[in-house]
């Protein structure tokens, strides 16, 4: 009987539960094979071949070329972390606006802290904009190099695009209301 591929393999780990990290864990103990485990898993997500690529050859060096004894599961978190493993979720012409306001809201903070920039681009790739905006709107343009009336107005701008689709989140309208004050007192 000829040997199951790894991507059949990450399919059924995840039709049976598993989540990405726990799925690479399972194919690298058993090929032996980190970087084919990584890509079945990605593949397996249906996370275009292409892309796949451009990500595990950006953390090869530093988590899958010598991998030691008995880290498979604490790669397949880290590669998680990482967001290797995040379905890129194709964003319409608003979704496209919105980040595009978001990009002009971090540039207007003055300098986002690289863990909040890595989650943000994160939300970008999955089409999580909800959470990318309240992110945002929790976080204060620094007064020195920032601009927080461009800040705050373009979030304004970005919060009024998110409400406008149907069922939007109801946290949006605080946040949104939160913007405009903070926009005001900016502009002062």
């Amino acid at each position: 009987m000829p040997p199951v591929p790894l991507t059949a393999l990450a399919k059924h780990a995840l039709a049976r539960g598993s989540t990405p990290a726990e799925a690479y864990a399972l194919l690298a103990r058993r090929s032996r094979k980190p970087l084919p485990s990584a890509r079945a898993v990605c593949l397996a997500l249906s996370i275009p071949l292409a892309e796949t690529t451009r990500r595990l050859n950006d953390c090869y060096d530093a988590l899958l070329a010598d991998p030691r004894p008995n880290t498979a599961a604490d790669t397949g978190e880290v590669l998680e972390a990482l967001g290797i493993f995040d379905i890129p979720k194709r964003l319409d012409a608003r979704d496209r606006a919105v980040v595009d306001l978001f990009l002009a809201a971090i540039d207007a903070h003055g300098g986002i802290r690289a863990g909040h920039q890595h989650g943000l681009a994160r939300w970008f790739t999955t089409g999580n904009l909800t959470t990318a905006y309240l992110s945002l709107t929790a976080s204060q343009p620094l007064p020195r190099t920032g601009d927080p009336t461009r800040y705050w107005t373009t979030l304004v701008t970005a919060g009024e695009l998110l409400l406008a689709t149907p069922s939007p989140d109801p946290r949006l309208t605080y946040a949104l209301t939160r913007c405009r004050l903070n926009s005001t007192r900016a502009a002062r």
